[in-house]
Parts: structure tokens; sequence; C-alpha cells
């Protein structure tokens, strides 16, 4: 699922004319129901979530020093978005206001 899936699946969902609350619980549970069901979440700019199979295997009880099995799991992988990724590394410099994750707009070549 892509940004644009994503705002597609909160219309479908929501309609038109939502609380700010409506809104934000839409687009989690279209996310948590997307990568349940499989599919990686991308969104330009933030990130993508995609989900994982973890195999079983042996670990140690670090008490009793005992073999344990671990079952096998589903996890979600989070990668941060390059131009998140570049705020988090301070590589940009956090914009005053607007939208932090979106791309500046190209100037114009003279």
């Amino acid at each position: 699922m892509n940004k644009a899936q994503l705002i597609k699946a909160v219309a479908d969902k929501g309609g038109r004319h939502l609380t700010p609350t409506e809104a934000v619980e839409i687009v989690l549970d279209v996310v948590v129901r997307a990568v349940v069901a499989g599919d990686p979440v991308s969104v330009t700019g933030f990130g993508s979530l995609t989900p994982r199979q973890r195999p079983a295997r042996q670990a140690r009880n670090p008490q009793t020093g005992a073999k344990v099995t671990v079952p096998a799991s589903r996890v979600v992988k989070f990668r941060p978005g390059a131009r998140f990724q570049d705020l988090l590394d301070q590589r940009l410099p956090m914009p005053e206001s607007g939208n932090c994750i979106q791309k500046a707009p190209k100037t114009p070549r003279p």
C-alpha cells in the first residue's frame, strides 16, 4: 500500500468530513489491517512498515542457563524514509513551518 492507496482507503472508510480524531484513528486502522494482511505500507518521505516472519529458534534463560525454544512469530519492520532519516541525523535542518517530510518545491532556473 502506498500513500495514494492509503489516502483512498481512508476516504472510502471515513468520507469527506472527519474530525481529526476520526482521521487519525482511520489511518492507523487502515495501516494495521494492511500490515496484518501481509501487505507492506509505504508512505513517501515518512517510511515503510513491512511484516516479517521470524523463525523458531533456541534461546537461553539468563537466570537458569536452560535452553528454551522461542516459537516462530510475526514482527513489523519500520524503515524510515530518506528525508525522515536526514532530519533525524540532522543532515537537513527542521523547517520552521509546513510539512517536514515533503520535499521542498523546485526553484525554476533563470
